[in-house]
């Protein structure tokens, strides 16, 4: 077997971006194009225009707004990464907007950029994984373009200098309108590419549910309370981010995880959540344009586990193998158990190569893992090696919909189990018919 290596580099022509609708990839390009100029322009102002550089108070103040945003995304990043894949083809709702229009009232638009950069690239790295790139560089470009005419809002309305909180009621109606700006130039772009990238959308379904936006709104309006702690009282800033993440990590999190069914016995998503994750991550990848990994893995001989020390232990057994899987894959994979021990994991965005190389690291692993179980006997046992046998599949190489999907990675497990076990086959498209002409008439 041949594995990949983990280089992440992909030819420019190799792009998910080209395989866009012409449209769509002309909207995308136009954004981006827009983003730049006004980044070149914010950069121009801050260096040679009215105000001469950027002063430290400024500075310190972006510091800490990156640090907070970076310390957010982390703690709250499997979860991020879950409600992004439910979102499939209707606006994705995020926390983001709270530290970039916190920085809209406290830093020069050069600054803003910034923030907006860190915060996407750290998002890139380490919360959405494998994700397409340039879907996070549009991202990004709406913040920009967003945040430029709500700070254009905010000059209109007399507000030229930093800090800009609001101190009265006229300057919180300045700032509610600068805000209710981003919302919409945010949510508006991000429709239009919704619209043009899937010529099946329709403009209801592109719209979501508008009260998820609640999410963005409660951001801008955090964002707010931020900026006019860090103008006046930066040391309460850390207690209200603390308050932050507990409301988004210790709420939302588990409400997530009820909802996706977790298996009592292994930790991994239940064949339920399964049944409805995989449709809906192959719909997002025919809107995207991307591929969907699947392995199906099936432990060998664990019966003799069960049969040798007893019930109990083949659960130690397999809460170990289901952690061992979860240490192996990707940041965003999804690994579910679908049978008494047979396992089975999602890899959105994943070519044949990267598929087969998690597969291996998760075989190697299993070869050699060495779990201390209780046995029926009330001793303690040591088990070495649990192996299991792999089937892999790959949309849309060689399935269109969830059920040839998986089939597909059935018939290739049941290979590995034919041919040896303790091996991975990967599934091949069906080769196309052939038909024989030999015997129909020639035509005149």
């Amino acid at each position: 077997m041949i594995l990949i290596g983990r280089s992440r580099w992909v030819p420019p022509r190799r792009w998910k971006l080209w395989s866009l609708p012409r449209p769509a990839l002309s909207y995308v390009l136009g954004v981006d194009a827009v983003a730049v100029m006004i980044t070149a322009l914010a950069l121009a102002s801050t260096v040679s225009g009215a105000r001469t550089g950027v002063r430290p108070t400024e500075w310190v103040a972006f510091a800490v707004l990156a640090a907070a945003s970076v310390l957010h995304l982390e703690s709250a990043r499997g979860i991020e990464r879950r409600r992004e894949m439910a979102a499939n083809t209707s606006p994705y709702t995020n926390l983001k907007s709270l530290w970039v229009f916190a920085g809209l009232l406290l830093l020069p638009l050069s600054l803003v950029v910034a923030l907006v950069v860190v915060t996407y690239g750290y998002s890139w790295i380490r919360v959405y994984g494998r994700t397409i790139a340039h879907r996070k560089v549009f991202s990004a470009s709406t913040f920009i373009l967003a945040s430029a005419a709500a700070a254009g809002v905010l000059r209109g309305g007399g507000l030229l200098t930093e800090p800009r909180v609001p101190t009265g009621p006229w300057t919180l109606l300045i700032v509610v309108g600068a805000a209710a700006t981003w919302w919409l130039v945010n949510f508006a772009l991000v429709i239009g590419a919704i619209l043009l990238s899937s010529p099946d959308a329709t403009a209801r379904g592109a719209l979501g549910d508008l009260a998820d936006q609640l999410v963005v709104v409660a951001g801008l309006g955090l964002g707010v309370a931020v900026a006019a702690l860090q103008a006046s009282y930066p040391w309460v800033v850390p207690i209200l981010m603390v308050t932050v993440l507990t409301l988004h990590r210790d709420l939302l999190l588990p409400q997530f995880q009820r909802a996706a069914g977790t298996d009592v016995k292994t930790g991994l998503a239940t064949p339920a959540y399964w049944a409805s994750a995989v449709p809906a991550e192959l719909a997002r990848a025919e809107t995207l344009r991307s591929s969907v990994g699947l392995l199906m893995l099936d432990l060998d001989k664990f019966k003799e586990i069960n049969d040798t020390y007893g019930h109990p232990a083949g659960d130690q057994a397999l809460r170990a193998v289901g952690e061992s899987v979860r240490a192996e894959v990707r940041q965003g994979d999804l690994v579910a158990r679908v049978g008494g021990d047979e396992l089975a994991v999602l890899l959105p965005g994943a070519s044949e190569g990267e598929v087969l190389e998690v597969a291996e690291r998760i075989r190697d692993r299993l070869s050699t893992l060495s779990v201390s179980v209780d046995t029926a006997m009330a001793t303690t046992a040591v088990i070495t090696g649990v192996p299991a046998s792999f089937g892999a599949a790959v949309y849309p190489d060689v399935a269109d919909t969830m059920d040839q999907l998986v089939l597909a990675a059935d018939n290739a497990l049941l290979s590995a189990k034919r041919d040896g076990r303790n091996r991975i086959v990967t599934a091949r498209p069906d080769p196309p018919a052939v038909t024989d002409h030999a015997d129909q008439p020639v035509g005149d």
